[in-house]
């Protein structure tokens, strides 16, 4: 599936349940793992379970099951992985904790500075 064609569904579906503040991330040139991120807010666990359950339930009918899926019905940040786009739900306050749209725009292109920010990014996250 094209990566704008994915970049729609999952928009459409976060947005289908009223998910807050979808925010897009182009990350290619500073990772290999994903091409996109697309990152958006729920407003309780089970809005988020919600929002990234349709996400999923959108993908498979569109004949793309995700690679997986990481945090459950009464977590505050839910990531689905689907290969090219990487959707992340989160509450708002795990959404400011982490603040993923900072960290991925701090990142050098470079992939030797990278695994400094990241390893700088997981020592104040261990601090919290």
């Amino acid at each position: 599936m094209h990566i704008d064609t994915l970049k729609n569904l999952v928009v459409d579906a976060l947005e289908e349940l009223k998910a807050r503040d979808i925010t897009q991330l182009d990350v290619a040139k500073l990772t290999e793992v994903t091409d996109l991120m697309l990152i958006a807010s729920g407003t309780s666990t089970r809005h988020v379970a919600a929002l990234a359950q349709n996400v999923v339930e959108k993908a498979k009918a569109a004949g793309l099951g995700p690679l997986g899926v990481e945090g459950g019905d009464n977590a505050d940040w839910v990531l689905v992985d689907l290969g090219d786009v990487v959707v992340h739900v989160m509450m708002p306050e795990a959404r400011t904790l982490y603040d993923l749209e900072r960290l991925w725009a701090d990142l050098p292109s470079d992939s030797g500075a990278i695994g400094e920010s990241l390893e700088r990014f997981q020592e104040r996250a261990s601090m919290s």
